[in-house]
């Protein structure tokens, strides 16, 4: 028992060490508009609860994340999964990215979340997709719904 509980710590350790870094030295943070392109999502997200805060800014071109930035405020988890996810998100298909639910965030993250946590860990993920979903209704209003610009689950629907 005693060398499983050891394995398990080192393990957790790691995955601590990963979060810690994500927190201390974010990945993607700031924002979008200083690069000199509008972009063509932003979104924000707010847990009233804990009071932490998440906005997401993003440019999609043909139909694949191209830049993202993110701002944000509130504990070491929130900020930590912002940065993961902004770092995994960048050249995937939107396609892919709606498709993310808790436990690629869990993955990420690389433990288990109490309920509290988890929505502190999910904020960034909820901000990605609404952004995503308000530029492809963005273009549903212009018609263009091509499936290089419009992904297959928001079309189709």
């Amino acid at each position: 028992m005693e060398y499983c509980q050891k394995g398990y710590n080192r393990g957790m350790k790691v995955y601590e060490q990963i979060i810690i870094d994500h927190f201390r030295n974010p990945r993607n943070k700031g924002i979008l508009e200083k690069s000199g392109k509008k972009p063509d999502f932003a979104t924000q997200e707010y847990l009233p609860s804990c009071g932490d805060r998440i906005a997401l800014q993003g440019n999609i071109v043909d139909g694949t994340l191209s830049a993202i930035r993110f701002t944000g405020t509130g504990c070491v988890i929130s900020q930590a999964a912002a940065s993961l996810l902004t770092e995994y998100a960048l050249e995937k298909s939107i396609d892919e990215l709606l498709v993310l639910d808790k436990n690629h965030l869990l993955s990420m993250l690389g433990m288990q979340l109490g309920p509290t946590r988890l929505q502190c860990a999910l904020l960034a993920l909820h901000a990605l997709q609404e952004g995503i979903r308000e530029y492809t209704k963005s273009l549903r209003g212009n018609d263009a719904q091509s499936p290089k610009t419009c992904p297959k689950t928001i079309c189709n629907q």
